[in-house]
């Protein structure tokens, strides 16, 4: 760097630059220790000195900063950003990624008030079980609220689902309490063919549920008929066929003369 005796003419100190630009003169040393913006000369004193063309680069970091960019794109950038079709080009990157940001934290923000009117709904804290619910709204998968109602074993067993598993034994569940109600409307009783066809396809959804463990049925069947926290959809879709499937899957099982309940702990 240039040795100076004194201050020349068009040159300024550290401080002086802090003042005139509204910013401290650590914020300064920071950015010359890490190269974005370092001394144009130094005086034979070591006072670091700078000019104009130091107060325009000033005003391009403190741009960039407020636009998004972190301090390593800004010192990568800086040198090639001399076209306004290069300015364009980097402002068109860092809007598609602000956007990107906008989205992310637009899905945070959701998780947030989801998670806290679920925690609202729960008699104590339990971390695990808020940990599962944040993993089910980072999914996308709607019936997070689920996570709060199971305990136990029942728990456990929906943890072993992966998401797309959970999301298709869902629409399983939908489908069948729709045809359920259609089956209802239409006179179809229960025990007719077509009601115990529909009651083994929803034994067959509770078994892969349960994972064959039977002794989850009382859990199970605690859940349902509570529905304590359900939403307004599951709770609508159980109103109009809940009943019919019971009746149903209680004719299904005399038709086989078994007992699921047969042996099950209490």
């Amino acid at each position: 760097m240039d040795k100076h005796r004194a201050i020349p003419q068009g040159y300024m100190t550290v401080g002086a630059l802090a003042k005139k630009m509204g910013t401290t003169v650590r914020t300064l040393q920071y950015y010359d220790n890490e190269g974005l913006l370092s001394p144009s000369a130094e005086s034979e004193g070591g006072r670091r000195l700078y000019t104009d063309k130091d107060v325009i680069r000033f005003h391009q970091i403190q741009a960039m900063k407020y636009l998004g960019f972190s301090l390593d794109d800004i010192k990568n950038r800086l040198v090639f950003l001399d076209t306004p079709e290069a300015v364009a080009g980097a402002l068109t990157e860092q809007a598609a990624s602000v956007r990107e940001k906008i989205s992310a934290l637009t899905d945070v923000l959701s998780a947030i008030e989801a998670l806290k009117a679920e925690t609202l709904q729960m008699e104590s804290v339990d971390w695990r079980k808020y940990a599962d619910i944040v993993a089910v709204l980072q999914s996308g998968f709607k019936e997070y609220w689920a996570i709060k109602l199971f305990d136990g074993k029942m728990l456990e067993r929906v943890r072993d689902f992966d998401v797309e598993s959970g999301i298709s034994m869902l629409a399983l569940w939908k489908r069948i309490m729709t045809t359920a109600s259609k089956l209802q409307a239409d006179g179809i009783l229960p025990g007719s063919l077509r009601s115990l066809e529909l009651a083994k396809e929803f034994w067959g959804f509770i078994t892969e549920f349960t994972g064959g463990d039977m002794n989850l049925l009382p859990e199970l069947l605690k859940f349902e008929e509570t529905r304590d926290g359900w939403d307004e959809e599951w709770e609508s879709a159980w109103e109009t066929g809940g009943g019919y499937i019971q009746a149903s899957l209680g004719a299904y099982f005399e038709s086989i003369g078994y007992d699921p309940f047969e042996g099950v702990r209490e």
